[in-house]
């Protein structure tokens, strides 16, 4: 089982071993948002979703912390996302970090679930306990970058206040009895900026509190892997 290693703010590190990961998607408070994700997705031929949220669950093993995403051709691009980590059974067990949730937008259009399982989720080395940022989670800022051929650019720039929040999901983790070490949860993500090619050669999350001036971050690179010999 993949085992992830997060530094907190403390200078604790704590290791959690991944056996069950579980990707939200369509998770926006504003049902305009949703709609607009709803869209984005449309247009790169993936069906609407028969219901909202919805919960994917796909293999832990695709929960990484890497530096490079190998792929197999050029439609994949990721999705800034906050994951909630169960590093254990008490309170101050929930941490909250940043992730992006890389996706393969060919399969995509033939099932979102499948093409959850074609590529990793990528989360952040560092990690700040939940109930540290509660009370201000809808402060927090999410924003993503993708790189293009002009150098990174913006692609995905809002806050937590956009989607539904880690206690929500805490919440319905506990009533599906999923809220146990080593579950992890990827948010669901915010729209992207339409006129910016999101299928880039990298990319970086970054989750900031202006409360503290803290940020957590992570960024990869997206190699091509050679031709099938076949």
């Amino acid at each position: 089982m993949t085992r992830l290693t997060f530094d907190l703010p403390d200078h604790e590190q704590v290791t959690v071993t991944v056996d069950t990961l579980l990707n939200a998607g369509y998770a926006g408070r504003s049902q305009a948002d949703v709609a607009a994700h709803v869209a984005e997705l449309a247009e790169l031929g993936v069906p609407a979703p028969s219901r909202v949220p919805c919960i994917y669950p796909i293999a832990p093993y695709l929960a990484m912390q890497v530096d490079e995403v190998p792929v197999q051709h050029g439609r994949t691009s990721g999705e800034a996302e906050w994951a909630l980590v169960v590093a254990g059974d008490g309170p101050g067990d929930l941490l909250l970090t940043a992730a992006c949730d890389h996706t393969d937008r060919q399969l995509e259009q033939h099932g979102v679930a499948w093409s959850k399982q074609a590529a990793p989720d990528v989360l952040a080395r560092k990690a700040w306990r939940l109930a540290d940022v509660a009370d201000h989670i809808d402060d927090i800022t999410l924003t993503a970058s993708v790189t293009t051929d002009a150098g990174p650019r913006v692609i995905q720039q809002g806050t937590l206040a956009e989607l539904l929040t880690p206690m929500y999901w805490a919440e319905e983790l506990r009533t599906r009895n999923l809220l146990n070490p080593g579950t992890v949860l990827m948010s669901g993500t915010i729209p992207m900026r339409g006129e910016i090619d999101q299928f880039g050669a990298g990319w970086s999350v970054e989750l900031a509190d202006p409360r503290t001036g803290e940020s957590i971050s992570l960024s990869y690179s997206v190699r091509l892997t050679p031709p099938p010999v076949d």
